[in-house]
C-alpha cells in the first residue's frame, strides 16, 4: 500500500495510510526488542547471573523472548491481510479494519508497557547489586 498522503485522499484513505504506517514501526519496534531480549539474556547469561544469584529474570527474558515472537508473527499476519483493504467499498468494510487495528493497537501496547516494566526491574536490581557491592569495598 502506497503510504504516501495526498491533498484528494478521503479522511478513511488517511487513516488507512497512517495505520499502515504504525504497523511497520510496531513490527520494526518488535524486531528491535527481539535483538535487544538476546543480547540481555546474553549479558545476564554471562557474570551477571553468578554476580545477582537470580535466575528468575532469565526465565522471564525468556517468556517475553516467546510473547515478543508470538506477537511478531500475529502482525506480520495482520500485515498481509491487510492488503485488500483497497477493495472495501463501503464504510462498514473500513470500520472493520479500523477497529481490528485498534484491537493490535492495544495488545501491541500491553506487550510495549510489559516489556519495559521487565526491562526497568532487571536494570534496577543491576544497578542494586552495583552499589551493594561498592558499599562492601
Amino acid at each position: 500500500m502506497d503510504t504516501t498522503i495526498y491533498d484528494h485522499d478521503s479522511d478513511i484513505d488517511v487513516t488507512h495510510k497512517i495505520n499502515t504506517i504504525e504497523l511497520d514501526n510496531w513490527i520494526n519496534h518488535l524486531n528491535y526488542i527481539k535483538k535487544e531480549l538476546k543480547n540481555l539474556t546474553k549479558l545476564y547469561a554471562g557474570d551477571l547471573e553468578v554476580k545477582m544469584q537470580d535466575k528468575d529474570i532469565i526465565s522471564r527474558f525468556e517468556k517475553k523472548q516467546a510473547e515478543n515472537e508470538t506477537l511478531l508473527n500475529v502482525l506480520h499476519r495482520y500485515q498481509s491481510s491487510r492488503t485488500d483493504i483497497i477493495e472495501c467499498e463501503d464504510m462498514q468494510c473500513d470500520m472493520n479494519y479500523i477497529t481490528e487495528h485498534e484491537t493490535y493497537r492495544r495488545s501491541y501496547l500491553y506487550h510495549l508497557d510489559k516489556y519495559r516494566r521487565l526491562k526497568d526491574e532487571f536494570f534496577e536490581r543491576v544497578q542494586g547489586r552495583i552499589n551493594l557491592l561498592r558499599s562492601q569495598l
